[in-house]
């Protein structure tokens, strides 16, 4: 039998929910066009409904102007933190921990169940370093010739932090964004104000739906992963796992041995350190983390040292830059977007953002509105995959109806970041770092994410709607 034929055939060995998932998948390779372009789709569409709702074009010309540059604080803030999660997964003491760890599952299955649940944990700390950390784990553990693992279920696993918990944890996009005053634009902070760490991601509610998704997802990873004659390994597929990251570069030049000399590094690193000290003494350490800057910074310091010398880390944050792409570019529209709903109003005054209010107010209440967001948060996630940036688009109007129907604003933020993962689990926009580590395609592990999202969904919209009556509402806090 032909590769085609012995990869049709094992196809066939899936069940009906992961061949669907497969075809799925195929089907939006080939036709769903990069992401940028649904950004731009949103900048035409708000124009258009901006216009529909009785704004002049040049109001909406000029909010689409004036709202550009808005995001660019929290566009090198979300760029950092996709740098740092690199530089940290690919540094040397990474990759003696990963050494170290793989040698713990003694199954297949359990290596993969062991996998889901690290990268979910790893998640919460930062979504990039899930990633690739996880990543860099699964070539490790496809090296185990003692185990015959999955190899497109083990990629699946890895990507489980995307797909389940990143969004409830330190790098959620939406809950960094409403920490920080600076990082508001104007027209959300006057709906919203400021919303503490402590009335997000660290309330128990939100806890407790972790504990229940790394339970939840690290079953079916187990129960979900094919074995002995079904399981496909990295070799099967024609991946060479063996290979590592690119050795270090040597010096060639005098000049360059500060580069290569851990000394700058020393100094940089104690010159942080104590700054972090004197940031965190005294203080809430909720708060201070919750301070986007000071996340980044602790991170970046981390990966300095990790790297311990200074051409060891400039060349893991050059690698890490492509990825960073879509963000510079996309933020901006989405920035020019939520100006556009919040600023180009009719001649009554009424915002686009404004009506999108009254229609969510005018079908929710206090009760229902927590399920019915969070199921609209993650359709609208299928075509605008970006966790910042689409926050950006919906808070207007889903937290000024929050306000209206006196929900818990904290609690609608995490609404958002519980449904903001779900299209992750087949939306291959976020899969292509870990993708290139792997060496597969989308097509190959999202048979198995599908799998997870028809279970998730259900699981995800009845906590929302039952733990939003924990809760009780909060007026917003405006700083002056």
């Amino acid at each position: 039998m032909g590769a085609s034929g012995a990869s049709a055939a094992r196809e066939d060995e899936e069940g009906f929910l992961a061949r669907i998932a497969l075809r799925f998948a195929a089907w939006s390779a080939r036709w769903f066009p990069d992401a940028f372009v649904f950004a731009a789709i949103a900048v035409v569409v708000a124009s258009a409904a901006a216009m529909l709702n009785g704004a002049p074009p040049q109001a909406v010309s000029k909010s689409f102007g004036d709202g550009f540059w808005s995001l660019i604080s929290f566009t090198m803030q979300q760029v950092i933190v996709a740098i740092s999660g690199y530089v940290i997964a690919s540094s040397p003491p990474a990759a003696k921990v990963i050494d170290k760890i793989v040698t713990l599952p003694r199954s297949g299955r359990g290596a993969i169940a062991f996998i889901a649940a690290l990268t979910m944990l790893v998640s919460l700390l930062n979504w990039a370093l899930s990633l690739i950390f996880s990543g860099l784990v699964v070539r490790a553990m496809a090296q185990r010739t003692e185990i015959k693992m999955d190899y497109r279920a083990a990629g699946a696993a890895a990507y489980l932090g995307l797909g389940c918990t990143w969004a409830l944890g330190l790098s959620s996009s939406a809950a960094q964004l409403q920490a920080n005053a600076a990082s508001i634009p104007k027209q959300l902070l006057e709906i919203t104000g400021v919303i503490p760490f402590t009335e997000t991601i660290f309330l128990w509610q939100s806890g407790l739906m972790v504990l229940v998704l790394i339970l939840v997802s690290t079953l079916v990873a187990f129960w979900s992963a094919p074995s002995g004659s079904c399981a496909v390994t990295a070799a099967m597929m024609g991946v060479d796992v063996k290979t590592r990251l690119e050795p270090p570069r040597k010096r060639e030049r005098p000049g360059e041995w500060l580069e290569y000399s851990p000394i700058l590094t020393i100094l940089l690193v104690a010159l942080g350190l104590g700054w972090l000290i004197q940031e965190f003494a005294g203080k809430n350490p909720i708060l201070t983390i919750s301070n986007l800057n000071t996340y980044n910074f602790a991170l970046l310091m981390l990966g300095l040292l990790l790297h311990w010398r200074p051409r060891n880390f400039l060349d893991a944050a050059t690698k890490a830059v492509p990825a960073t792409a879509g963000m510079l570019i996309q933020f901006p529209l989405y920035g020019g977007v939520a100006a556009i709903m919040t600023g180009a109003a009719a001649q009554d005054g009424h915002t686009l953002a404004l009506r999108l209010a009254e229609l969510f107010t005018g079908i929710s209440t206090r009760e229902s509105f927590p399920a019915i967001m969070g199921l609209y948060s993650a359709v609208l996630g299928f075509f605008i995959p970006s966790g910042g940036g689409k926050w950006i688009l919906e808070a207007p109007y889903v937290m000024q109806a929050a306000n209206e129907l006196k929900v818990h604003l904290g609690w609608a933020v995490q609404v958002y970041n519980s449904a903001e993962a779900l299209p992750n689990l087949v939306n291959p926009f976020f899969m292509l770092p870990l993708l290139g580590v792997l060496g597969i395609k989308a097509r190959d592990i999202v048979g198995f994410t599908a799998l997870q999202l028809m279970i998730h969904a259900p699981i995800v919209l009845f906590l929302l709607w039952l733990l939003a009556g924990t809760l009780t509402y909060l007026p917003p806090t405006i700083p002056q």
